[in-house]
């Protein structure tokens, strides 16, 4: 059922596995490594077609320099920021309370309402752009980032539900009705008991959550209009002007996009891992 460790392998088996993983690993690097290149070469090098060859020049201080002296990256960072931060609180904070309602209630439409919770990330997110850009015109949410907030903690708290619930559902019951029987008041069984036994879950989705949400493009595009709200993934548009397009400085401000989901993997790795693996085993 479960793929035999590569320790338990023959010899050969494992030489083989020693010798196929640094080259698949450069592989899957190897667009990364295409990307920083390109970011630290001068325009010149990109228009006489030096696309994938050593640059002519290493303009790394200056490229990156010039992303935000020819562009609003810092607001566009920030923007991100206040977007996805506030997302990661509502949609994570949300899903525990409904992760605990749908585990440890006993009630009729407690399956009947966690597969609604499920079904809804099994819709192309695509065909909703339209209904959901006339709902944030009417409320007044559109081209802000509240509104933006809001979408995708709606959308994002589906699958934080699936998560929660699981991870819950595999808590010892017995606790839980000890903790009644002993005249504990239910926000309290859910705050001390519940929660710190599922800090690892938290830990392992918020960081899932962050990722999914500061890498948006599509949303952020349909749901903002102006610079005052644009996120860092839709602002790099703006250093490719209408005649011009400048690819190094483009490449620069899409590896920096791609730093805060990186740190904050690698701040949370020991949390993260434990709690994918939380209820892996037993016994």
């Amino acid at each position: 059922m479960f793929p035999k460790p590569i320790e338990h392998s023959s010899a050969r088996v494992r030489i083989g596995y020693q010798i196929v993983l640094p080259i698949a690993l450069f592989l899957w690097l190897l667009p990364l490594l295409a990307i920083f290149l390109t970011s630290i070469r001068p325009a010149a090098d990109i228009n006489s077609g030096n696309i994938f060859g050593m640059p002519s020049d290493f303009l790394l201080i200056e490229n990156y320099m010039a992303v935000f002296q020819q562009s609003k990256a810092s607001m566009y960072l920030w923007n991100s920021v206040r977007t996805t931060v506030p997302t990661v609180i509502l949609a994570v904070g949300l899903s525990c309370l409904t992760g605990y309602a749908l585990s440890v209630y006993r009630f009729k439409w407690a399956v009947p309402l966690f597969f609604v919770f499920v079904a809804g990330n099994f819709v192309p997110f695509q065909i909703l752009m339209v209904p959901v850009r006339d709902l944030s015109v009417s409320t007044g949410l559109y081209d802000t980032v509240t509104g933006l907030v809001l979408f995708h903690s709606a959308f994002q708290l589906g699958f934080c539900t699936l998560f929660m619930r699981n991870f819950i559902k595999a808590l010892p019951y017995e606790l839980i009705e000890s903790a009644r029987i002993d005249g504990v008041g239910e926000f309290k069984i859910f705050w001390y008991l519940v929660m710190p036994l599922v800090k690892p879950a938290i830990a392992a989705l918020s960081v899932l959550i962050f990722t999914f949400i500061w890498n948006d493009f599509f949303w952020a595009t349909v749901l903002i209009q102006g610079d005052h709200a644009l996120p860092i993934t839709a602002g790099v548009r703006a250093l490719n002007g209408q005649f011009v397009s400048q690819w190094q400085l483009v490449s620069a401000a899409s590896l920096l996009a791609a730093v805060p989901p990186v740190l904050m993997f690698f701040a949370m790795q020991k949390h993260f891992i434990a709690g994918l693996t939380l209820g892996a085993t037993k016994g």
